[in-house]
């Protein structure tokens, strides 16, 4: 049995890498935060070396993007050192380290769609630190794939849907930024991608790496996205509030969001064939978890 290491087990993407169809012969075996301390680059190098995995996905991170604002020496350790940590240990145990990392790498200001290689600028300690574990995976370990995701969902966790459906279901009306522009990225089509890559990493030295972005097809605001959740939710029975667009000035947050998170697959469809399907596609098959198919 070849095994796969797998941080940030108990998250969104962990818990869709538990569930994926892996290969016979494969498995994942997950660990979080009650076993794999990531501010503790010790311990990350001890559990690297403690097996001959045959990869490591590094899938844990802290995500509190507004706590991060105060709370800057914990994200950067979990972030920044503990991918490190890592790279170094995977380096050393020649084994591929794939690291998921964020949109928020990136300042927003970009028209268009942002590519793997365009410039970077954080608005933030989240998007800083997560740039930091970037830099550190792609210089410290040879054998790596980085890719960076956009507004995760998922029918488990703390994400965009379920909390658009709990407070859907106490108010009559909601206000949603209007001027965030991105795609959301179903948990599982994530994993998906990041297990393809995962497997052709530990089948071939010579794999391609590097920084690939994903997230699924199309795009939308916030707005539109509340929208599209309530108007799928009713069909299922569910809270229909009427959704009013703001301004990302009129809902201040700590931390400065991106405007525009919109990625370019090109590079990810180019070197491993992963052609995202549309994000309306993904919270289909997300709310048919949650509430079952439409009435």
């Amino acid at each position: 049995m070849r095994e796969i290491l797998v941080t940030g087990g108990n998250g969104q993407l962990g818990t869709e890498l538990k569930r994926y169809p892996w290969p016979a012969g494969w498995r994942v075996v997950p660990v979080d935060i009650d076993e794999l301390d990531l501010a503790d680059t010790a311990a990350i190098a001890a559990m690297v070396a403690s097996r001959p995995w045959a990869a490591v996905i590094s899938g844990g991170a802290y995500t509190a993007v507004d706590r991060a604002e105060e709370d800057v020496v914990t994200a950067w350790a979990v972030n920044a050192l503990a991918p490190a940590a890592f790279a170094q240990a995977c380096r050393a145990a020649d084994i591929p380290l794939v690291h998921v990392s964020t949109d928020y790498v990136f300042d927003g200001s970009k028209a268009g769609r942002w590519a793997p290689g365009d410039p970077t600028g954080p608005l933030g300690v989240y998007g800083a630190s997560k740039l930091g574990g970037d830099l550190a995976v792609a210089t410290g370990c040879q054998r790596h794939a980085i890719v960076r995701t956009s507004w995760v969902v998922s029918a488990h966790g703390n994400n965009f849907i379920r909390t658009m459906l709990r407070v859907g279901a106490e108010r009559g009306t909601l206000r949603v930024v209007d001027d965030q522009h991105g795609a959301p990225t179903a948990a599982a089509d994530l994993a998906a991608a990041v297990a393809t890559i995962a497997l052709a990493m530990a089948d071939d030295p010579a794999a391609p790496a590097g920084t690939f972005h994903f997230s699924n097809a199309g795009e939308t605001t916030w707005c539109g996205f509340a929208r599209a959740i309530f108007e799928r939710a009713a069909r299922r029975g569910g809270p229909s509030p009427i959704v009013e667009a703001i301004a990302t000035a009129d809902y201040p947050t700590p931390a400065r969001r991106p405007a525009n998170s919109r990625l370019d697959h090109g590079a990810i469809r180019t070197a491993y064939g992963i052609t995202p399907r549309p994000w309306q596609d993904a919270l289909d098959d997300i709310l048919d978890e949650l509430m079952g198919t439409p009435k």
